[in-house]
């Protein structure tokens, strides 16, 4: 079994990301803050993060690099990590955040799931 943990503030995208990746092999987990990222993780234990580049208080660029640190430190099983980025502009940021892939918004369902099954 796959398992999945997106993390955004956005219903629609959680709605987009569970249509376009839960199936009888996958299940999608949904946090709604950065902060709780770590916590659900650790927990969870998913072979794909999904990190919206908004969520909340503790955006995707800071969770992605708290993610690193645990990861790093053996705390954290290494995980692969998808930024959803705002526009095309922001591109950077995703490499400065140490993900394994990214997408600009708005989502399309097939280039998710391709992108989802590529790092899988």
């Amino acid at each position: 079994m796959v398992k999945v943990l997106i993390a955004t503030g956005s219903d629609v995208i959680a709605e987009k990301t569970f249509a376009a990746l839960a199936t009888k092999d996958t299940t999608v987990s949904r946090v709604r803050r950065g902060e709780d990222v770590r916590e659900t993780a650790l927990a969870l234990e998913p072979d794909l993060i999904i990190l919206d580049l908004q969520i909340g208080n503790m955006g995707g660029v800071a969770t992605s690099l708290d993610l690193h640190h645990e990861m790093t430190a053996g705390r954290l099983k290494p995980t692969k990590i998808m930024m959803l980025l705002d526009r095309k502009d922001d591109l950077w940021i995703a490499s400065e955040a140490k993900v394994d892939a990214e997408l600009v918004k708005p989502l399309n369902a097939l280039h998710l799931r391709k992108t989802a099954e590529s790092l899988l």
